[in-house]
């Protein structure tokens, strides 16, 4: 493929990288906003199959970004360099109007620096997690971009201390998600009984979280089917290669008769159809709240990755949902925590007790309320005023 990614005169070049399944669905919703607020416009950097499907152009495929943990990161390494650098060199030579990195702070914030030190206007989209790790993050982050779009609202007072310029837009799944989704309407849509158990696993979108959590997930499920034997279990996947490596988990654990139904993506379904969710932390965690579904949040690292990550929390949770409550809604079992007996009875736990479940869903009702801003725009508009228009 060309290195030229600008292709139209006289159209403003937005340039973007997304990487991970999040990140592309945060870059479609901002590509519809800014498609909305200017005429002729041309996008194009890393991203995945939700931009692509709006006419982006994308440098390298989205999945070689989507690496997790320091030591997996390490073993990357060089092919992520050789990426970003070919990518950074593309960009100071087609110069386009704005550059935005969405979330992956670990590759975008260098790249960002430098195309800001080459005299491009950057905008960071997701604000790092400064307010769990690394405070001290704002200032460098203020070094590489010219603007930071902060999805919560604890974050935006810690960028003004700093004198980071940023703006709170709020979250754009909780304009796109129904403040009451229709669970009925869902699994009539899937073809799933209305009274029968429902569990979504949801093990990640990188290879190495399918890797540390596929098969752990596999045998929750075979757990639970021994618990209740009506059970149905939905599996969605964000891409061809997620997929194909599930496949293989399901061959490995010889589990290919287990009521177990992979989706294409579509994981909102899967999580409103649901009853409660296991849940791979990240930003899947927020989207499972918005859709107001209990949910067993797990993880599990590499070891050395893990002794490194936890010496930096700040907070005694890792969960976006129990971040935002200040307080452990659902139940989180990370590392030797996350074990097959654990985690069944959690879930099993969240199935069964009404009155817990009333409570979950109360707190995301009210977690949804707090985020729901008229996103895309917001952030549209930010990204126009620095941009060369």
């Amino acid at each position: 493929m060309t290195d030229k990614l600008f292709t139209r005169p006289g159209a403003l070049k937005v340039a973007m990288v997304a990487g991970e399944a999040s990140g592309d669905l945060l870059g479609a919703h901002l590509m519809d906003a800014l498609s909305a607020a200017h005429s002729d416009i041309e996008f194009a950097g890393i991203g995945g199959p939700r931009m692509l499907a709006r006419g982006f152009r994308s440098q390298v495929p989205q999945e070689k970004l989507a690496v997790r943990g320091y030591v997996e990161v390490l073993k990357c390494l060089p092919e992520l360099l050789r990426i970003r650098r070919r990518l950074r060199n593309t960009l100071l030579a087609e110069k386009p109007d704005v550059f935005i990195g969405i979330d992956a702070p670990d590759f975008n914030l260098a790249l960002e620096k430098r195309l800001k030190q080459g005299g491009l206007r950057t905008v960071h989209y997701v604000s790092p997690s400064v307010w769990a790790w690394r405070p001290e993050r704002v200032v460098k982050i203020g070094e590489s971009a010219d603007q930071v779009l902060c999805l919560f609202p604890m974050e935006k007072p810690l960028y003004d201390a700093a004198g980071v310029k940023a703006t709170f837009v709020g979250h754009p799944l909780a304009s796109d998600i129904p403040l009451q989704p229709d669970r009925d309407a869902m699994r009539e849509q899937l073809g799933l009984p209305r009274h029968i158990p429902v569990f979504t696993l949801m093990p990640g979108s990188r290879k190495s979280e399918l890797e540390f959590m596929g098969g752990l997930y596999i045998e929750v499920a075979r757990q639970l089917l021994q618990q209740f034997p009506d059970a149905q279990f939905l599996v969605p996947l964000a891409t061809r290669q997620t997929m194909d490596q599930f496949s293989q988990l399901l061959s490995v654990h010889k589990a290919w008769d287990l009521p177990l139904r992979k989706l294409f993506g579509h994981a909102q379904m899967a999580m409103i159809a649901a009853d409660v969710v296991l849940v791979t932390s990240g930003t899947a965690t927020l989207e499972v709240a918005l859709t107001k579904r209990p949910m067993v949040i797990s993880y599990k690292l590499s070891w050395l990755t893990y002794q490194l990550v936890k010496r930096k929390l700040k907070l005694p949770y890792v969960g976006l949902p129990n971040i935002l409550a200040k307080r452990f809604v659902v139940p989180e079992l990370l590392q030797r925590d996350a074990t097959v007996e654990k985690l069944t009875a959690a879930m099993a736990t969240l199935y069964q007790d009404e009155a817990v479940r009333d409570e979950v869903i109360a707190t995301f009702t009210e977690l949804h309320r707090q985020l729901k801003q008229d996103s895309a725009r917001l952030a549209a508009e930010a990204i126009l005023k620095v941009a060369r228009c």
